[in-house]
């Protein structure tokens, strides 16, 4: 099932669907047979960690409802993936949002996090969170903005240390928690 942004009018373009002049993607929940593209989109984008071909599958199968994909002329340009701790309701935890850098700058990662907050599995939403290690500026300004957008608080503590992550050579994370979110104010 391929949606796009519920009350946005669209023309197809060349490219694609297109609003105001501009090309605006496909969006839709990730399939398996998807899972090697978005490897390689999220493997591509820097600074995000990347994963397994395997992970991807696994979020591609089990938590398609949490996840979206960003589809141009039936390329992924676009990644969004997340979830909702078992033990935390009314929260969704965005892991990760890739996009191609190509396409960056057009508001591609908003859209994605839009489409998946529009969902019936987040009625009860009323927390997003992430993290963002402190040099990634690009997601932290994604974060903060969309809070913005939504009229909702952005509040940012510590999460991970650099320690925790053992001998692997990462910077510390930080928690950024959006809400509370009011879900008739996602357009």
């Amino acid at each position: 099932m391929k949606l796009r942004p519920e009350g946005v009018s669209l023309k197809v373009g060349s490219k694609g669907p297109s609003l105001e002049g501009k090309t605006v993607p496909v969006l839709r929940r990730p399939e398996v047979s998807d899972g090697a593209k978005i490897s390689a989109l999220a493997n591509s984008c820097e600074p995000l960690d990347g994963n397994s071909a395997y992970s991807y599958l696994l979020l591609c199968h089990h938590f398609a409802d949490t996840c979206s994909v960003a589809e141009l002329d039936g390329e992924i340009v676009g990644f969004l993936s997340g979830y909702l701790p078992p033990d935390r309701e009314g929260v969704f935890f965005v892991w990760q949002v890739a996009v191609d850098p190509r396409m960056r700058g057009r508001g591609f990662g908003k859209l994605l996090i839009r489409e998946v907050l529009r969902r019936p599995a987040l009625t009860n939403c009323r927390f997003m969170e992430t993290t963002i290690t402190p040099s990634n500026e690009i997601s932290r300004r994604l974060f903060r903005s969309l809070a913005r957008d939504l009229e909702a608080r952005c509040s940012v503590s510590s999460c991970f240390s650099e320690e925790d992550f053992g001998q692997e050579n990462h910077e510390a994370e930080d928690l950024f928690c959006i809400g509370p979110l009011q879900l008739e104010r996602v357009i």
